[in-house]
């Protein structure tokens, strides 16, 4: 950092690695690096939102069995929890080797997808070790959403199964939330800074806000979260600034 720099902001995220996922009897997560899944509570969940949610079906992919059909893949979705401050500041944990995969379908065996979908063999559907997504490493939670029929193309179910998604992982937030930041198996720490003399830049990104399947939520409280965020629809597609941080700490969530 230059003298005259001027610091804004702080942003540390200390990410904990999972190395072993499987089904076990809660859904619990350690800082030694084992995750288990527990499915008992599925129909409570999916009898909450039953106006648009006819089930719910958790299963684990592990590294290397991609070779396997999969509903249309509405997003890949990390675990992470502000333990800190807000969006784009303080500090955030993060769960590493392990994505969340929801898919949708409905009732009627119709994609939930607007202008094209992508059901088919998951090794075909899925770019791996890209930005965004999950490497050959990695375990993916499976969270297979059933629609109502016809709900999978309608823009308010797709947000009431977001939110539905939302509070199963809030579990594993709650937990991710109080886990000892000196256990990370990784920590970094970004800054917003102003540089005195340099050049200014802006990114100009062009985000879709289309409907059903072409939304995207804004400023959630929680990273990649629904709750606490607002659509760009709803804000009448204005242009909307964010800092570096907030992109990089979830400030946008894609409603695919």
């Amino acid at each position: 950092m230059a003298a005259n720099d001027i610091e804004l902001r702080r942003l540390v995220i200390k990410a904990y690695h999972m190395t072993e996922v499987e089904m076990g009897d809660e859904n619990k997560i350690t800082t030694s690096g084992k995750m288990t899944i527990n499915n008992d509570h599925l129909p409570e969940l999916a009898e909450k939102y039953k106006d648009v949610i006819e089930k719910i079906d958790v299963q684990i992919i592990k590294p290397g069995e991609h070779d396997r059909y999969t509903n249309t893949i509405m997003d890949i979705i990390p675990i992470s929890v502000k333990v800190l401050g807000k969006c784009g500041e303080g500090i955030t944990h993060t769960i590493t080797g392990v994505y969340v995969m929801p898919t949708g379908v409905d009732t009627e065996g119709k994609q939930a997808h607007e202008f094209g979908s992508s059901e088919g063999n998951l090794k075909d559907m899925l770019y791996l070790n890209r930005a965004g997504t999950p490497g050959d490493d990695d375990f993916i939670i499976s969270f297979d959403i059933t629609f109502k029929k016809g709900m999978g193309q309608e823009r308010f179910a797709i947000i009431e199964a977001y939110r539905m998604l939302e509070e199963w992982i809030n579990v594993f937030r709650a937990q991710l939330k109080k886990f000892e930041g000196t256990k990370c198996t990784e920590r970094h720490e970004y800054y917003d800074r102003i540089r005195q003399g340099q050049k200014k830049v802006l990114v100009i990104k062009e985000m879709i806000a289309h409907g059903a399947m072409l939304d995207t939520w804004i400023f959630p409280n929680q990273p990649s979260g629904v709750e606490g965020g607002k659509s760009l629809i709803d804000y009448g597609c204005t242009p909307i600034m964010l800092t570096p941080n907030e992109f990089r700490d979830g400030a946008i969530k894609a409603m695919n």
